[in-house]
């Protein structure tokens, strides 16, 4: 059977692009081939994916087959030729070569993430961080400069901070992205190649003006690029303006906690451009999904807003309470957040604020000492770090997952040692879950000191 990819432009596998092309055939390189119109894209996420082509089985089955093979036969010994020189391809007589380059269900995979962000095209890839890095290598190049949020995954402010400076002497400008005359201010021209944002920032939950960092980054020649692995159907950055979205499928995506995988959505001729045969950063640097990995996630894909839409529901009504409780609570969700409304505009009705919310104990002893009890004394959730999963996971972000960060560093992204990062999973029943939270805050809080519980309240 054919594979098609969501891309209104056809892939051309090895074929090298023109010098000094990103991938997007605009002011920095065009490209050979004229994209035909797009088709009609739905808006909702989920009526795009029940639109997007299904994949059917070798044999009729439902689901679609597994393609395991590393690498793949030809008829005449020319075709070998023309596929090397692009003539042919995937878009192009149904052919491949090598799963490095493309495989079947990896492309068929894709297809959905496009559906699913509203993109020309996707690729899958290893892990959310070789997604970032592929992007960013491909996009700024050695010397270039990014200019990025100050509140970033852990990973990704490292990679911006200390890898990419050490490796290829790319520059970064960590800003507070809310602040345009700072964006702008950061922005050197002819130099910055891209403004780097979270659509949610991890882990303080600061929503991201896309449409503005998009006007802003577009004025000065930059790409934006936008991480939107908080935020899977509760909010399309590339509809809003973003020229790139990746993601790190392992989270709600998958929401097993099982796989490592990654996306990056975005124009097909960037595709085209990152499998380069002499300068692809996908093609050379080799992070490659694997088929049966695909086949899973593809079997995921088609019930993630029925997922998101529970974990909106059961974060926005656990923070409503903790709220209630007097707990210091963020959650994009509720009314008095600072980005509430922004939230509001930007999102795709029916899927709330998502299934993160922060709950900042003061110290991390403090923390440390909810957690304890939220997991061996009444089973509210588990200690571990990720997100997206079925059962509710939480980690002290300061000491985990932003623990790459310079405490300096992390003061500046309103990162405070007692911020507990909770991913609300929907498991079990409402009432059942909150009664667990409520008991596990009973008995930290009994074990406060009076300074303590002067300083933070008395329990509940």
């Amino acid at each position: 059977m054919a594979h098609v990819l969501a891309a209104a432009e056809p892939l051309t596998l090895l074929k090298r692009p023109p010098p000094q092309n990103d991938g997007f055939g605009d002011d920095n390189g065009s490209t050979e081939e004229k994209a035909p119109k797009a088709r009609r894209r739905e808006s909702d996420p989920a009526a795009a994916l029940a639109a997007a082509r299904h994949e059917f089985g070798e044999h009729g089955g439902v689901n679609m087959s597994i393609e395991a093979s590393a690498t793949f036969t030809v008829m005449e010994p020319d075709t070998m030729r023309r596929l090397f020189t692009g003539e042919l391809g995937p878009e192009r007589g149904d052919l491949y070569i090598y799963s490095r380059h493309f495989n079947p269900t990896v492309l068929a995979l894709g297809r959905q993430m496009a559906a699913l962000e509203g993109t020309e095209a996707a690729y899958c890839t290893a892990s959310g961080m070789s997604a970032i890095s592929c992007v960013l290598m491909q996009l700024v190049g050695a010397g270039g400069h990014v200019v990025a949020s100050r509140c970033l995954y852990g990973g990704t402010h490292a990679l911006l901070s200390r890898f990419l400076p050490r490796t290829s002497g790319v520059q970064a400008t960590f800003v507070d992205a809310d602040d345009e005359a700072a964006v702008r201010a950061a922005i050197r021209p002819g130099e910055t190649r891209v403004v780097y944002v979270e659509t949610m920032s991890n882990p303080t939950l600061a929503v991201a003006d896309i449409p503005m960092l998009a006007r802003v980054a577009h004025e000065a020649g930059a790409k934006l690029v936008v991480d939107n692995t908080f935020t899977p159907v509760v909010v399309s950055p590339a509809r809003l303006g973003a020229d790139i979205v990746v993601h790190s499928v392992s989270k709600f995506i998958s929401g097993g906690a099982d796989i490592i995988a990654g996306a990056i959505c975005g124009p097909a001729s960037l595709v085209n451009s990152m499998m380069d045969l002499q300068d692809g950063a996908l093609m050379l640097l080799g992070p490659t999904m694997n088929a049966k990995v695909a086949s899973e996630l593809a079997a995921r894909l088609p019930h993630l807003p029925l997922r998101m839409q529970e974990h909106s529901r059961r974060a926005a009504e656990f923070a409503a309470r903790m709220r209630r409780q007097g707990l210091r609570v963020t959650y994009p969700g509720l009314p008095d957040h600072p980005h509430h409304a922004r939230l509001r505009a930007m999102g795709n009705p029916g899927y709330g604020a998502g299934g993160m919310l922060c709950l900042d104990m003061g110290t991390e002893e403090r923390a440390n000492r909810l957690m304890y009890h939220l997991q061996n004394t009444t089973q509210f959730g588990l200690m571990a770090v990720s997100l997206g999963f079925y059962d509710t996971l939480m980690s002290c972000s300061g000491n985990s997952t932003s623990s790459e960060m310079d405490p300096e560093d992390r003061a500046r992204a309103g990162i405070s040692p007692g911020l507990i990062r909770m991913s609300v999973g929907y498991n079990g029943t409402l009432e059942q879950r909150w009664a667990q939270f409520e008991r596990a805050l009973a008995l930290m809080q009994q074990q406060d000191t009076p300074a303590a519980a002067a300083k933070y309240g008395k329990p509940v």
